[in-house]
């Protein structure tokens, strides 16, 4: 279902969103917010957004964040701007590009193969976009409203584009051209019997994703055919969305553990669970990506409604978590996110996405600042 539509200014050619009229007069729009410059397109920013602290609240808390709750936030809006880095390129070429969400022009080809998983994929794609570009600016303004300091990645966005038309031609911090996908969430959240948090692994849903090195949007025009290599690529992109979500469905409550400020454990809480719901969303259009071998590079997708899946457990349209063992297995089983084992998550994350292959071709002057933020956020003493 399409979200309603506010009107808001229009977009600069860069891709940046152009300056909006005044906020309605009862408070300081969402919508406003994103428009006033605070969120640029993210290929042509991603700097300091201005002072736009003053926007969170009529009574914003007069203290200054602990060095640790500091450290928690700047990795979490780090990690919201690599989300919409990436976001923002599939919308370009395969969602909805408007005032809210601008630049690119979509392509056909690539967008139909994205709606054999679900009709609705454009949408869904652009509201996962939005949704990001205001988590990292809400986090940003936060942290200056509590005198910390925003988190400025621009200088990393330097990864080239894809080059197939749609395509913003704009330095990037994400590359999702040569992907290593990991599909082990489907299997984990259908176990009953094992959680990662106490040591259990999972097979991959698709192996050959974890194995390879594969695009999830066209890299050319050229991508665009045969049908089914633009449809492995839509496949592909299927389930990285929900890779990435499912990440940040962990990181929210693994990193809220070791909040201590009342206010700044209230935004973690609240923005944690909406990475649940695009997680839910993408593991159900994951389930419907269409069994088929790519012509050309062999990758396979299989069907998971047989062997060695199959079965009630793991039929295509089972999309809430099934009950499963949690800190003791001598506990009743109960449906849970997992994991959410605080040690190490922050890193664990940086690794996780390197892994993928999201930073092929970044300095290794991002990989240490993206290292030393999770470093930062790591150390923060838990609550209790």
């Amino acid at each position: 279902m399409a979200r309603s539509k506010e009107p808001v200014a229009g977009s600069n050619s860069n891709g940046t969103v152009a300056a909006p009229g005044e906020a309605a007069a009862r408070g300081f729009s969402r919508r406003a917010f994103l428009a006033s410059g605070a969120a640029v397109g993210v290929g042509a920013g991603l700097g300091p957004f201005g002072h736009v602290a003053d926007a969170l609240a009529d009574k914003p808390a007069s203290t200054k964040l602990s060095k640790g709750d500091a450290a928690i936030l700047r990795f979490l809006a780090a990690a919201e701007i690599l989300e919409t880095d990436l976001w923002q390129q599939y919308n370009e070429l395969g969602g909805v590009q408007d005032s809210e969400v601008p630049g690119g022009s979509g392509s056909k080809r690539y967008t139909e193969a994205l709606e054999v998983l679900d009709e609705d994929m454009p949408q869904y794609i652009h509201d996962n976009t939005e949704d990001e570009f205001t988590h990292f600016t809400f986090l940003n303004a936060y942290l200056e409203s509590r005198g910390a300091e925003p988190v400025d990645l621009k200088q990393f966005a330097e990864l080239p584009s894809s080059k197939a038309t749609g395509a913003q031609q704009i330095g990037r911090l994400t590359n999702l051209m040569e992907l290593a996908v990991d599909t082990s969430w489907w299997t984990r959240y259908r176990s009953s019997t094992k959680n990662p948090d106490l040591g259990d692994s999972f097979r991959q849903a698709v192996p050959d994703l974890a194995k390879g090195s594969f695009p999830a949007i066209p890299r050319n025009d050229g991508d665009l055919e045969p049908e089914k290599h633009i449809q492995a690529i839509a496949n592909t992109a299927g389930f990285h969305f929900a890779t990435i979500e499912q990440g940040g469905t962990s990181l929210y409550p693994a990193l809220a553990q070791r909040v201590r400020d009342a206010e700044a454990l209230r935004v973690v809480l609240s923005i944690g669970p909406t990475e649940a719901m695009h997680f839910q969303t993408w593991s159900d259009k994951a389930g419907n990506a269409p069994p088929l071998v790519d012509p050309t590079n062999g990758l396979e997708f299989p069907d998971l409604n047989k062997a060695p899946f199959g079965g009630e457990e793991f039929k295509t349209t089972l999309i809430m978590p099934e009950p499963t063992v949690f800190l003791r297995k001598s506990l009743p089983i109960v449906s849970i996110v997992r994991p959410t084992e605080t040690r190490g998550i922050a890193m664990g994350v940086v690794e996780f996405l390197t892994a993928m292959g999201l930073f092929k071709g970044q300095s290794n002057g991002f990989l240490q600042t993206l290292k030393q933020l999770a470093t930062e956020a790591d150390a923060a003493k838990p609550r209790g």
